[in-house]
């Protein structure tokens, strides 16, 4: 299991996640702690840069000024982006499918394993990147990323309303985004 020391970090204290891509590419995220515990971390993200995800025949754009209420679990094998646009509506969702998460010297990281489940507002959801995997999902990881994506689509209806209810109740963006606009937050690193 991947070390877990929180012992330092405070609720907005600023922190860098740390995607380690399957290829070993790695992607930064400046972030801001909103809770962290002996097994869990959620982070908020103000999203700079609009962006599209196509399933099917569907598209959902995550417009630049939108957030993200980001969960991550120590013993779990996946994180969930939860989107809101800026007056708190609920645009989306997203898995990641993950390995070794964890947190040390600020840095939250975990390892990405290609695999994603985006859901739609409606709560259609679709699983992406099925063509990028190096060899069949059944054999990626053996057989690890199968399982992990079964287990969650088994509970990603009961999973997920709890966690969007949790960040609507505990994690409201007038009291995060001032910190998000100041110096604390942009001029550290």
């Amino acid at each position: 299991m991947a070390e877990w020391d929180i012992s330092s970090i405070q609720s907005f204290d600023k922190v860098i996640e740390r995607k380690i891509r399957y290829d070993s590419t790695i992607v930064n995220h400046h972030c801001l702690v909103l809770e962290a515990d002996s097994q869990s971390i959620v982070l908020f993200h103000k999203v700079a840069t609009s962006f599209t995800m196509v399933a099917e025949q569907n598209e959902l754009t995550i417009p630049e000024g939108s957030y993200t209420v980001a969960y991550y679990w120590r013993d779990q094998p996946f994180n969930l982006y939860i989107w809101r646009d800026e007056n708190e509506n609920y645009l989306g969702a997203y898995f990641n499918i993950v390995k070794n998460t964890g947190f040390k010297d600020n840095v939250l990281f975990f390892e990405d394993l290609i695999i994603d489940v985006v859901i739609f507002p409606n709560g259609e959801y679709f699983i992406l990147d099925e063509d990028e995997l190096p060899q069949p999902l059944a054999q990626m990881e053996n057989g690890f990323v199968l399982q992990s994506l079964n287990t969650l689509i088994e509970n990603i209806d009961s999973f997920l309303s709890q966690l969007i209810h949790d960040a609507n109740m505990n994690f409201r963006h007038k009291e995060i985004i001032p910190l998000v606009n100041t110096k604390r937050f942009i001029g550290k690193n």
